[in-house]
This record gives C-alpha cells, structure tokens and sequence, in this order.
C-alpha cells in the first residue's frame, strides 16, 4: 500500500466522520424539545397570546402548571376578538368571574384527539360538565370547533378553539 493511497483513505474516512457529525448536529438542532407545561406551550404559541395573557391575569398559571395531567381547549386570538368588546372587559375586571371562565375550558385528564369518542361528557376544572363530540376527524367542544389538535406539554395537552366557551351560570 502506498503512501497516497493511505492519505486518502485516511482523508475519506475524516470527511466521512465529520459529515456523520454534521448530519447529526443538524437533526439534533432542529428537534425542539416538548414544553414542560401546558402554559409554556401556551406562551409558545402565537394564536394563543390571548389565552395565556388572560391565564396569567387569572392567577391560573401556577394552577396549570403544577396540574396534572390537564387538557385545555384553548380559544384563538380570533374567538376572544369575536367576543363582543365588554364582554371581555367585563371578564378582565372581574377575577373570579375570569377565572371561572377560563376553568370551564379545562379538563383534569389528558385527552388526545384520537381518544375523544362520540358524545362525551366531562368535568372541566370549574365543576361544570362539558360536553365534547367527534365526527371523523373534526372534535367539537360545546359550540366550539378544535381547530388545532395535540398541541403537546409534559403536563397534558392543548387543543386550540375557534369559539370562547360560555360557563354555565351557577
């Protein structure tokens, strides 16, 4: 064997390591890592600035945070700005009245869209039952359409809704 021929195998063999290397810090990189919480994934998420602003005016971030397993069916940006204009006032100035709200749209388990079955009922956070149906692939939660399904925490699941829920009246 030559000294050329060493060299180049030596040399294809370095630029072989280092493209495995490369390949590999690229797919790492762009793996993002699933938020802890369900108001991380919240925060993280632009449709949502809404419901995480009005979360964290509740005083329920903590809640949600240190909860376990949750589903939230979370309305858009677009459902609170299709809610007329003092209603949402109204919620931002009462806090038990917003926090009452925002509780009925959590549920104290976690429900991926493929395990919601046809006509179910359960009990959201703030004691009211909620009644959650699927038909094909689309999920409804009372009068709302989940829009986006399985949005992932560590601590349950976000699904995004088109329509703000209206709590029962206790």
């Amino acid at each position: 064997m030559t000294i050329r021929s060493t060299s180049t195998r030596l040399l294809a063999t370095a630029l072989f390591s280092a493209l495995l290397a490369l390949a590999g810090c690229a797919t790492n990189a762009n793996v993002a890592a699933q938020p802890a919480t369900v108001v991380a994934a919240a925060a993280q998420a632009p449709e949502l600035s809404t419901f995480y602003a009005l979360v964290n005016e509740a005083g329920l971030a903590e809640t949600l945070k240190t909860a376990g397993p949750v589903t939230v069916f979370a309305p858009s940006n677009a459902a609170f700005q299709a809610l007329p204009a003092d209603k949402l006032e109204h919620l931002k100035k009462d806090p038990a009245a917003l926090k009452a709200a925002l509780t009925f749209h959590v549920v104290a388990a976690k429900l991926m869209a493929a395990d919601i079955k046809e006509n179910v009922t359960v009990d959201s956070l703030n004691g009211a039952k909620l009644n959650i149906s699927k038909a094909g692939d689309f999920v409804t939660v009372e009068n709302a359409l989940v829009t986006q399904a399985d949005i992932k925490a560590d601590n349950g699941v976000i699904h995004v809704i088109d329509t703000v829920l209206s709590a029962p009246k206790k």
